[in-house]
């Protein structure tokens, strides 16, 4: 298979290296999604609405972007490799204090932190694998390493399914610690980026990098906007459909874990095929074309009421989301400047994530407020809205597909 052998070319070196990458944004997600998973649970414990827990999902995405900024200078300053350490230390740590808040304002003061971790795994990573892996077989990579977040959805929903009966939701955050582990992998297996090692804008990146976004204001702005429409259909298709299914349909955690497991095998399948695709047509159109054939799915993925209805649902619906953000990593790499590739498309992701930051807390407060508690209008019109402003976003932007990224000058 095809597959297959993008694999087999690889080094040893870059097989490492994007494991670790990989891993590393898996192990990111997994640990962000326990926390949808726990919103009912957490609301329980503390006596409070599913909007006012929600807004932990809210301070998670809003404290992202200073993440990206910071990670990502250190990046482009101390090398790849050291940074990305660091980082997956610091969101470990933060999940771990998260299990033991006594109160929901001390739970939302670990999730803005968490927040600040989880913003700069994503673009220190990328920057890693790509600067690390061949050309050839970019948009591939790209799909499975963007997947890693549908991986990470995968594995909380396996956990929540299987555990939280005995654990509850602080025996969850206690299990999102482990990622923690995966730094001694990193220490042992993988090497710093040749890109970066053989660059010199390393030394110069912080004094560079206002001079860069000010040079590239036209491309920054693009991505912030693109990456708005991009998180705003991630985060509208996922965050709350968890709380969909068990206080609106008042399912069981076992079918939750089932229903969420099938959007995810979609979700990991739609973002390799689309990524992949997006070498032979493009990056623009293999992205349109993802977004706007979710539309069609809408009414099948919030308006079932059977387990297998909602499963295929679910499956079609993240098969599109993901395959449209299976292009991303390498699109945005693609477009950004070399000389702080560690930080631009990280950070362009994450102020785009943070202006789309309340959508979670609006989805739950108009499902209270105005449908009676009910989440498949909402559910449905945001994704009828963001899913057409990312086609047409997309489709005014530029592409650079194939772009050389290996020099960071």
């Amino acid at each position: 298979m095809e597959f297959i052998g993008h694999f087999r070319r690889l080094t040893r070196v870059q097989r490492n290296t994007f494991i670790a990458c990989f891993l590393g944004w898996s192990l990111d997600a997994f640990d962000f999604f326990i926390l949808t998973f726990c919103v009912s649970a957490i609301a329980t414990q503390f006596q409070a609405k599913v909007s006012a827990v929600a807004e932990a999902i809210f301070l998670t995405l809003v404290f992202r972007p200073l993440g990206a900024f910071l990670f990502g200078m250190m990046a482009d300053r101390f090398g790849r490799r050291p940074t990305l350490m660091l980082d997956i230390i610091a969101y470990s740590v933060f999940e771990l204090s998260s299990a033991f808040a006594p109160s929901l304002k001390v739970f939302l003061i670990t999730r803005a932190l968490f927040g600040i971790a989880m913003g700069g795994e994503w673009g220190v990573g990328a920057a890693l694998a790509f600067e690390t892996l061949p050309a050839e077989g970019r948009g591939f990579f790209s799909g499975l390493l963007q997947e890693g977040y549908a991986v990470g959805y995968l594995m909380a929903a396996l956990v929540f399914g299987t555990v939280f009966n005995y654990v509850g939701w602080r025996g969850m955050f206690v299990i999102g610690a482990l990622p923690a582990f995966l730094v001694i992998y990193i220490r042992t297996k993988v090497e710093e980026s040749p890109a970066w090692v053989q660059g010199q804008a390393s030394r110069k990146a912080e004094s560079r990098l206002g001079k860069d976004i000010l040079t590239y204001l036209g491309t920054f702005v693009f991505l912030v906007v693109l990456m708005f429409t991009f998180n705003s259909f991630s985060h509208g298709s996922q965050d709350l459909y968890p709380t969909f299914l068990t206080k609106q349909l008042q399912f069981a955690p076992r079918t939750v874990m089932f229903i969420t497991v099938m959007a995810n095998i979609g979700a990991l399948l739609g973002g390799i095929i689309f990524g992949t695709w997006s070498e032979k047509i493009g990056r623009r159109k293999a992205i349109v074309i993802a977004a706007l054939l979710s539309i069609p799915i809408i009414p099948l993925w919030a308006y079932s009421h059977t387990v297998p209805m909602l499963a295929l649902g679910g499956f079609l619906m993240q098969f599109m989301v993901q395959g449209a953000w299976g292009v991303v990593p390498a699109h945005l790499n693609e477009l950004s400047p070399p000389a702080v590739r560690g930080t631009f498309p990280g950070f362009a992701y994450q102020i785009g994530n943070l202006l789309s930051s309340r959508n979670g807390v609006l989805q739950a407060k108009i499902a209270e407020q105005r449908y009676g508690g009910l989440f498949s209008p909402v559910l449905a019109w945001t994704l009828l809205i963001v899913a057409t402003l990312v086609a047409v976003v997309t489709g005014v932007g530029r592409e650079r597909k194939g772009v050389d990224l290996s020099n960071t000058s």
